[in-house]
This record gives C-alpha cells, sequence and structure tokens, in this order.
C-alpha cells in the first residue's frame, strides 16, 4: 500500500481541488495516517464532526452565538425565551493565526446537505490556506475524489 505510506497522491489531488471526498475504511486508521503525513508536509490539521456544524462557514471561521439546550430550566426575565445567546470562537479561529496551511478533516459528512458541502468548496476557494476532506461513508479501500465531481455524480 504504497499510498499509506507517502500519502504523496493524496496530498496533490488535495492541494489541486481543495475540497474531497473520502470513502475511508470503517476500521478507521487511514484519516490519522493521511493527517500525520500532512502535518508532516506543513500543514496545521483539525479533525472534527460534521454533525452540529450548523451553517459550515460561520462555525469554522466566524465568531458566533449558540444557543446551550435548556435542559428543562427556565430562565425567567433574564434573555430570550429559548436561553441566552453565548459567543463562541470559530474552530478554526487558531489555526489561521500561523502562515502554515490548514487541513480540516470532517468525519460523518454524509449528514451535511448539498448546499453545505458546496458551501465548504466555495470556502476553500476564499480562503487560498484551507484544504476540507469530507468522509462521506465507508468503503473496503481508501477512495477520495474532488468534492465538485462527486456532487455532479
Amino acid at each position: 500500500m504504497p499510498l499509506l505510506l507517502t500519502g504523496q497522491a493524496f496530498r496533490r489531488d488535495l492541494e489541486a481541488n481543495g475540497c474531497l471526498a473520502v470513502q475511508a475504511p470503517l476500521e478507521g486508521g487511514a484519516e490519522t495516517r493521511l493527517l500525520r503525513r500532512l502535518r508532516g508536509a506543513g500543514y496545521s490539521t483539525r479533525m472534527t464532526s460534521a454533525r452540529g456544524l450548523g451553517d459550515p462557514e460561520v462555525f469554522l471561521t466566524q465568531k458566533h452565538g449558540i444557543r446551550p439546550p435548556h435542559l428543562g430550566h427556565q430562565s425567567v426575565g433574564r434573555g430570550a425565551a429559548v436561553g441566552e445567546v453565548q459567543e463562541v470562537a470559530p474552530q478554526l479561529g487558531d489555526l489561521f493565526e500561523s502562515d502554515a496551511p490548514v487541513a480540516l478533516w470532517l468525519l460523518e459528512g454524509q449528514v451535511l446537505s448539498r448546499s453545505e458541502l458546496l458551501s465548504l468548496c466555495d470556502l476553500c476557494k476564499r480562503e487560498p490556506r484551507l484544504r476540507i476532506i469530507v468522509e462521506m461513508g465507508g468503503a473496503r479501500s481508501l477512495k477520495w475524489e474532488p468534492m465538485t465531481t462527486y456532487l455532479k455524480a
């Protein structure tokens, strides 16, 4: 398996396309090997789940508000009826502080809608240092293709 030894073809495709759709073996391990290869090539990396992402661009790159679950408690007289808004830092904010390229691996990408996947592709075009790998399901062997090609199929 020369792919897992070097990761050169994966990195070339990632740099050429910006956003990749990946189908990885369900046993795991392939994603961490590839992320380790990317870190060795100078990338700052982060792995997170696509579940609960909301608006991908805002969640990943901008300061935004969240409302925690109320858990049955009422806040009478304070904040909105649905709870107080808490400000949180962007998921990738600290990675953009350096000049290194940034690679984000999104697990469970099959829960994202077509428009959310397209917004991830647009985000990669607007931010030239950002590369996004979206895991779109499982396969017997590691396969990837550009996200735009995946969405056309």
